[in-house]
């Protein structure tokens, strides 16, 4: 019997012992989707876009290609939530035109209404996006990504393209792309961060239409093993202080190989962004964590979301009616350690919404459900490994190497690996806690992983593909002193 042809609802009802029979995948619960997590109903999805809170909505819109499982002509997809965690998918809010695929950007609450969009008193959300000529790019230009605006006066339900568009011409750069916009209240202006080839550029604006170059970072700092992508420049509180934040993506040179986001912590003054250390460091070292941004107009909380897979495979993964998912939205702080801050990611308090009673379970004995968070402590500090695997034997290792201070994924035996040479490559973390003790909360979900160790201050995210769900768990420790393993089973949000 052929288990991705069930129903997953089917699968979790076989592994508990009972009868379940072969009829066709309900959307949403076909073979590997998630449970937890977005994604699209069907077809192709790649970066997160847009990401706007507005009256009680959350706003998610994404990379989306609705004619095929693999990537094609860039439209905006639109989906919305009201606590980040169950997900209505909408009609597309972008499609592309004779400017171009819609590529990456960004979507802001222009309240004092700047643009002039605004009719009538009505608050208009901007869209601030980069048009991608494929024709150009044919023709060998150096000026097919040019930036563009679309506005909404229904709070994001449709959208018009602005007449005049491109806004902003591209000078030259071949790789000139994914506006991500804020307002800085102390110049009353937008700022604009824009991926430029092997560096950020920042502009500035009084209405959104009308862009001056600011200045540029990261020529000479950072990670440069491939082009520059998504930035997103955030501010956050740490001991009293303001700082900001600068994320910033990479395909390729991730730490893992591969896609990967980078950042930076440092001061910006509405024109300059200078860091305060030149360390490279990444919001997540696990493959699968890309193009990953904040949402705006959420005051001082900080949510970020990303793209759960890597360009190494992302094509190539073994989905059939959709491909790609989100990673969980991800509360962002600072957190000092010696005399270095890093950025901390934890799951958004929202996901609590769906968890069900939590348990302290015995490893040995415990079945594990579809979809669950784990936690547990570490109280003396050595090599470990937990084994997570199904009755067909594919398991799938997440530990930790003492020797080296670091945690990693194994997913060499985790089930369908044939699709790419590199998926089974070991993936790797530092642990950049200097505590004498640990705590590690893993979201499992049916076919990814994100673990989350010392508070956040150590991210990895993996996607995997058995054939069944892993209903069982061991651990091997190596003296490593493991306590408290507690098992919240979460409900599907669809």
């Amino acid at each position: 019997m052929n288990l991705l042809k069930l129903p997953l609802i089917g699968c979790l009802m076989l592994a508990a012992g009972a009868v379940c029979s072969q009829t066709p995948a309900k959307v949403y619960h076909e073979g590997y989707r998630p449970q937890v997590h977005f994604s699209p109903k069907a077809k192709w999805t790649n970066d997160p876009n847009g990401l706007v809170f507005y009256k009680g909505t959350y706003h998610l819109f994404f990379q989306h290609y609705p004619d095929d499982i693999v990537w094609g002509p860039m439209h905006w997809g639109h989906a919305v939530s009201t606590d980040l965690i169950h997900w209505k998918q909408m009609p597309i809010a972008l499609y592309p035109d004779k400017l171009g695929y819609i590529f990456s950007g960004s979507v802001v609450v222009d309240e004092n209404n700047t643009s002039g969009f605004g009719k009538n008193g009505q608050t208009p959300l901007v869209a601030i996006f980069t048009h991608h000529d494929p024709e150009g790019e044919k023709s060998g230009s150096n000026t097919f990504q040019n930036e563009s605006l679309a506005y909404s006066l229904d709070a994001g339900q449709t959208w018009t393209k602005y007449a005049a568009n491109p806004v902003l011409k591209n000078p030259g750069i071949k790789d000139f792309r994914d506006p991500k916009v804020f307002w800085y209240a102390p110049q009353h202006k937008w700022v604009m961060s824009l991926a430029t080839k092997d560096r950020i550029t920042f502009y500035s604006s009084k209405n959104l239409k009308n862009w001056t170059k600011e200045s540029e970072f990261g020529k000479t700092v950072g990670a440069h093993g491939g082009v520059w992508e998504c930035p997103d420049l955030i501010s956050l509180q740490l001991n009293g202080k303001q700082y900001w934040v600068l994320l910033v993506s990479i395909n390729p040179g991730g730490e893992n190989g591969g896609s990967a986001t980078q950042y930076f912590v440092g001061e910006f003054n509405g024109h300059t962004f200078t860091p305060v250390s030149t360390n490279t460091k990444w919001i997540d070292y696990g493959p699968d964590d890309y193009a990953g941004v904040t949402w705006s107009n959420t005051g001082n909380r900080k949510i970020f979301l990303g793209w759960m897979s890597n360009w190494i495979y992302a094509n190539q993964v073994p989905t059939k009616t959709w491909r790609n998912a989100m990673t969980i939205p991800r509360e962002l702080s600072l957190k000092q350690v010696g005399s270095d801050i890093f950025l901390t990611g934890t799951p958004v308090k929202e996901l609590g919404r769906i968890a069900s009673k939590s348990l302290r379970i015995n490893p040995a004995t415990a079945k594990l459900p579809a979809q669950y968070t784990l936690k547990f402590d570490v109280t003396k500090i050595n090599d470990y490994s937990l084994e997570f695997s199904n009755d067909a034997g594919e398991k799938l290792i997440i530990g930790y190497d003492r020797q080296k201070s670091r945690y990693y994924i194994d997913r060499s035996r985790s089930g369908e690996i044939a699709f790419n040479k590199e998926f089974v490559n070991m993936a790797y973390a530092p642990r950049l806690s200097a505590s004498s003790t640990s705590t590690v909360e893993l979201v499992m979900d049916a076919s990814s992983v994100e673990l989350f160790a010392d508070g956040g201050l150590t991210i990895m995210t993996g996607i995997f593909f058995p054939s069944k769900t892993y209903t069982h768990l061991k651990v091997v420790s190596n003296q490593a002193d493991i306590k408290n393993m507690v098992l919240t089973p979460l409900s599907s949000i669809w």
